[in-house]
């Protein structure tokens, strides 16, 4: 599998994974509140971006060692949501706002510095940019794993 394959499968699982993102989201954020709904309408929306794009480039895919292939994927489709958190999250005047919400009724925070806000907004950004590219690796992996698997080579 080519580097451009590679490039081409992270850029459809990117996209997908946005529509994919939007209609899950429009159904379970209203019946499951917006932290579930949020978090959960991501998790199924990597897994069903990776089958898609599984079934879709299973001949590139099969052209090599498949785990390693869908590996090469995986891994950067985790670096391009590393990119992509960090730059939503830090454009979002309102994760500084949670953060600092949530921090207070965690911790009594009345003696708290600048530095000690700005350490713990940034520990809570490498948490978030952290846990989604595990989870980008994982289920994006078995998503792309298992798409590819759906389809069978044709015989030439």
């Amino acid at each position: 599998m080519k580097f451009s394959d590679v490039i081409l499968a992270v850029a459809t699982v990117a996209v997908i994974f946005v529509f994919v993102y939007f209609l899950f989201a429009l159904a379970l954020i209203p019946s499951l509140g917006s932290y579930w709904g949020v978090n959960s309408a991501g998790i199924v929306s990597i897994l069903v971006a990776g089958l898609v794009v599984g079934y879709i480039f299973a001949g590139k895919i099969q052209e090599e060692s498949r785990i390693r292939a869908v590996g090469k994927i995986a891994v950067l489709f985790g670096a391009e949501t590393s990119f992509v958190t960090v730059i939503s999250l830090s454009a979002n005047s309102y994760y500084s706002a949670w953060v600092k919400e949530n921090l207070q009724s965690m911790y009594s925070t009345g003696a708290w510095t600048t530095t000690d806000w700005f350490v713990y907004e940034q520990l809570a950004l490498v948490t978030q940019v952290a846990l989604n590219v595990l989870l980008a690796l994982v289920l994006g992996f078995i998503g792309l794993y298992i798409g590819s698997m759906l389809r069978k080579p044709r015989k030439s």
